[in-house]
């Protein structure tokens, strides 16, 4: 089996691809998988250190107005449906698959060009403008949330799979949360633990107004863990210094500062709710830990996607959504306080765990070997 894989620019595109990738490795050894992405882009750091090639395209986001920079997109896509089709000609794949993002769009023409069959994986609830556009001709369209069908036009190529996470059911619940707590050194905190996480670039403002909280209410109820990025962690190490210093006062007893979390399946088994960004993934592993969340979706992503995948847990009462222009400490600890008891947590784990998608690689290893040339 030989597998071309088009991802680029997020995270919320790239990991998908590389979790799909697992799964075709993990059930095919003998597998050849090889990505398309971009030169700069985040792609090759995280493609790379899980072990696979990678190659570049040209590529542009094309918007829908008449400007230098659309001109300027379009030539680039039509120079990357040249190196695409190159790339694929070369590698002479059994099949392409694309998981969002705007090169998906030349990589998939390519194959188009030589008939070789492409299929999608639409991690999000609001499908992109590059599954929309590409779904048509697509072998398969695999979505992660069933909120998606509705929005594509041809359903009947459409699978419901869900979206690998980092982990599965089965080794969660595998889990003991006694060992957890040992293994992350939180056995000595006897209050409610609070996962603050906003993956590997971490967030600025919700680092801030997660500080100014602490600062403010001082909780003796509850206990942070607040994983910055790289990026913020100085920033927000140099902040909780200022704050010590200006109230005099140990902040270790109300929060801790991580860079990053690399068991987050140990995390999410040792924690009682979590504060996050609204990614697929992200929503995806809050179900299968089961834990109760409050939700900021990013409030720049395209076609506001967060705010739907979101919607996904907060209706199955699951979780709470506050979008960022309401953030503030107060809301916060008000959304916090409504939310910290052990009824209203182990209801919302229940909840939680209703929008799990049982088999995700079995359905997504499937609909890959059902979209092989014959």
């Amino acid at each position: 089996m030989r597998v071309i894989f088009a991802c680029a620019g997020t995270g919320g595109h790239v990991n998908p691809a590389i979790a799909i990738a697992n799964i075709i490795k993990k059930r095919n050894k003998d597998a050849n998988i090889l990505f398309i992405g971009t030169k700069d882009g985040l792609e090759n750091k995280l493609v790379k250190n899980s072990g696979y090639d990678i190659c570049h395209i040209s590529t542009g986001k094309i918007i829908r107005s008449f400007t230098f920079k659309n001109i300027k997109a379009i030539t680039k896509n039509i120079k990357g449906i040249k190196e695409a089709r190159k790339i694929i000609k070369d590698f002479r794949p059994d099949l392409v698959i694309g998981t969002g993002g705007y090169i998906c769009g030349p990589v998939m023409l390519a194959a188009k060009k030589y008939k070789i069959p492409y299929i999608l994986h639409e991690s999000n609830a609001y499908p992109g403008v590059s599954v929309k556009m590409l779904a048509k001709n697509a072998t398969k369209v695999m979505i992660g949330f069933e909120d998606a069908r509705a929005r594509l036009k041809n359903r009947e190529n459409i699978v419901y799979t869900g979206t690998p996470a980092k982990f599965n059911e089965e080794t969660y619940k595998k889990l003991d949360k006694t060992r957890c707590l040992e293994n992350l050194k939180l056995t000595n905190v006897n209050k409610k633990l609070i996962l603050v996480t906003c993956g590997s670039q971490g967030a600025r403002k919700i680092n801030e107004v997660v500080l100014d909280m602490v600062k403010k209410y001082l909780n003796d109820k509850i206990y942070i863990i607040l994983v910055t990025g790289d990026k913020n962690y100085d920033d927000v190490m140099s902040q909780i210094n200022d704050i010590e210093k200006e109230l005099n006062i140990d902040l270790s007893k109300y929060i801790r500062i991580e860079k990053f979390v690399y068991n987050m399946d140990e995390m999410y088994k040792a924690v009682d709710m979590c504060i996050t960004r609204a990614g697929a993934m992200t929503i995806t592993e809050l179900s299968l830990a089961g834990k109760p969340s409050i939700l900021v979706p990013l409030p720049y992503a395209a076609e506001n996607h967060q705010f739907y995948n979101a919607k996904v847990l907060e209706g199955v009462n699951a979780a709470k959504i506050i979008e960022q222009k309401n953030l503030d400490e107060d809301v916060l600890n008000d959304t916090i306080s409504s939310m910290i008891n052990d009824d209203v947590i182990n209801k919302m784990s229940i909840n939680a765990k209703k929008v799990i998608v049982e088999n995700v690689e079995d359905k997504i290893y499937n609909s890959i070997k059902d979209s092989l040339i014959k």
